[in-house]
């Protein structure tokens, strides 16, 4: 990474994900980016509210990754599926993909992206997540036959990929539409300048 005009030292970013739509959002903004998933378990608590919960693991993402380093930026998140305050998570199966993308049929739900920046020199941190509410088309059996069997549901929260070929049933958005693929860039923009660390011109200045 190259040296800022500014004299400030260019700061490394660390994706705490192994999503390549993360990673490819990221390096789309022509930032230099580093990939060190974490291993965090996640479950939400009995009772917890879907923002809390993606709130705190993406934090715990984060800081999971951040104790491995000794500088960089470190991003985590986490992208979660609600519908009628029930997060759906990601199928353990075909006929758990099929039941999801039935219930899906036809219905406003939202997507909630958790992120939280860390900051490992200073120790410095900033959360929040980002909504963005999705209408999915009424899809029959054999149209949710016909995704399941394309595999694209199998590793996306709420059995559905927006970016890939489920993007033929979304009908309409409101909100950001970077939140569903798995990374809304605003708020990463917003809590990286908090933090004191904006994302200027292919790096992080800190």
């Amino acid at each position: 990474m190259t040296q800022k005009p500014t004299g400030h030292k260019a700061k490394r970013i660390v994706l705490a994900s192994a999503s390549p739509r993360r990673y490819e959002l990221l390096t789309g903004l022509g930032l230099e980016v580093e990939v060190e998933p974490s291993h965090v378990i996640e479950k939400p608590f009995t009772h917890e509210a879907p923002n809390d919960y993606i709130m705190r693991i993406a934090r715990a993402k984060a800081v999971a990754v951040a104790r491995l380093r000794d500088s960089g930026l470190v991003i985590g998140a986490d992208t979660e599926v609600v519908l009628d305050g029930r997060v759906l998570g990601k199928p353990r199966d075909n006929e758990d993909a099929r039941k999801m993308l039935g219930l899906l049929s036809g219905k406003w739900h939202a997507v909630l992206t958790g992120v939280a920046l860390y900051d490992v020199e200073t120790g410095k941190e900033a959360v929040d997540y980002s909504k963005t509410l999705v209408r999915m088309a009424h899809l029959n059996e054999e149209e949710i036959d016909w995704y399941v069997a394309t595999g694209e549901p199998m590793d996306k929260a709420g059995s559905y990929a927006i970016q890939g070929l489920a993007s033929i049933f979304v009908d309409e958005i409101a909100g950001n539409y970077h939140n569903v693929v798995g990374l809304p860039i605003p708020l990463v923009y917003r809590l990286a300048r908090q933090l004191g660390c904006p994302l200027v011109g292919g790096s992080v200045e800190g």
